[in-house]
């Protein structure tokens, strides 16, 4: 049984929540907190526990407030955090501060199976992930320095950069571990970068404009959550609004955003193949799709059917940066990646393989 501590303020909530956990043959509750400072105060007592699940808004600690301070205390146990407000911006604020994943409270009995749902799954990834770091860190401590750059070099294809002038566009999906991944992407691509880029983050509604504000205010290049009809300009990068599919077609001397309005994939709206089916009736010369982190197999179709219809650069991220080696696994696994980097050298390939105004 995977050890599970829950921290919220609210008895009802925490008695919720507990219950959800405990009905599982494979999760059980350690202990439930009233506020993070008693969270706190168990794991130091406790370093044996598998997942978190921390409310944001909470008197005494805030949640945000109990992501910051993890790290100082050299505490990596990964945490899901879950609240009732509607505040966006916080919301953004704990994924990048490591949250693995968030969950909505339900608001009625309509959203209690749904919720159920999400706690499981995020339980599933966040085990995953702990035990992903503990096969790096075993790992590291087997390689020699000649074993770890052979591996490292099995999974890089073959790299050659083209910047001559063209009519470029980069094209980019992500999921879980997003938020944080992209802010060390976007604010590392030049303003004068020689191509539009459209972003699909799997985000429910809500969520993805404030998620744009924080992204532009880091980066050189301007961000927004698009907007439909927005024509696609070089140096900017248009965000796919959360609860609306994003598609990109040609209308005359431009191309645009138009919105899909069918069901979600999955349950996921945006979805990131759509995006990539339809840049296939695109006119670019050339087109740099990025996977990365994220759970499940979302772009790989996509950029599969886009092969057959347009020239193509796949950078996919590689497994030892990624929160959630889903996505970009595979693309690799089906030959379709054309470049494996870590995180830190997304935005630079990107730059090299675009080109500069």
């Amino acid at each position: 049984m995977k050890k599970v501590l829950v921290i919220d303020d609210s008895a009802l909530m925490r008695r919720a929540v507990s219950d959800i956990i405990n009905r599982t043959n494979k999760y059980s509750v350690s202990y439930a907190a009233c506020n993070a400072l008693e969270g706190l105060d168990f794991i130091a007592k406790n370093q044996d526990l598998d997942v978190i699940l921390c409310d944001i808004d909470m008197p005494k600690m805030t949640g945000l407030e109990f992501l910051k301070v993890l790290p100082e205390k050299h505490i990596h146990i990964p945490v899901i955090i879950f609240s009732s407000s509607e505040d966006s911006k916080n919301t953004i604020t704990a994924l990048e501060l490591g949250a693995i994943e968030f969950i909505k409270k339900p608001s009625g009995s309509k959203d209690k199976g749904l919720f159920e749902d999400r706690i499981y799954k995020a339980l599933d990834m966040a085990v995953s992930l702990k035990e992903k770091k503990v096969r790096y860190t075993e790992n590291k401590e087997k390689d020699s320095v000649c074993e770890k750059e052979q591996r490292f070099e099995e999974k890089k294809h073959s790299l050659t950069f083209d910047t001559r002038k063209g009519n470029k566009l980069v094209a980019i999906v992500c999921s879980t571990g997003g938020p944080k991944a992209l802010q060390s992407v976007l604010p590392k691509i030049p303003a004068n970068i020689n191509a539009p880029i459209v972003l699909v983050q799997h985000m429910p509604a809500g969520f993805t404009g404030s998620l744009a504000a924080r992204l532009n205010d880091l980066s050189h290049i301007r961000v927004k959550e698009a907007a439909e009809g927005d024509i696609l300009q070089k140096g900017v990068c248009y965000i796919a609004r959360g609860g609306k599919h994003l598609t990109v077609v040609h209308d005359g001397k431009n191309h645009k955003i138009l919105f899909d309005d069918s069901p979600p994939v999955g349950g996921l709206k945006p979805f990131g193949n759509i995006m990539y089916y339809s840049l296939c009736d695109t006119v670019y010369d050339e087109i740099i799709c990025v996977v990365l982190t994220g759970m499940g197999a979302d772009g790989t179709k996509g950029i599969a059917k886009l092969s057959e219809n347009k020239k193509i650069y796949v950078i996919a991220q590689d497994e030892e940066s990624s929160t959630v080696y889903g996505m970009p696994k595979a693309v690799y696994e089906k030959g379709l990646a054309d470049y494996v980097c870590g995180l830190n050298e997304v935005a630079d390939t990107i730059t090299k393989k675009v080109g500069v105004r």
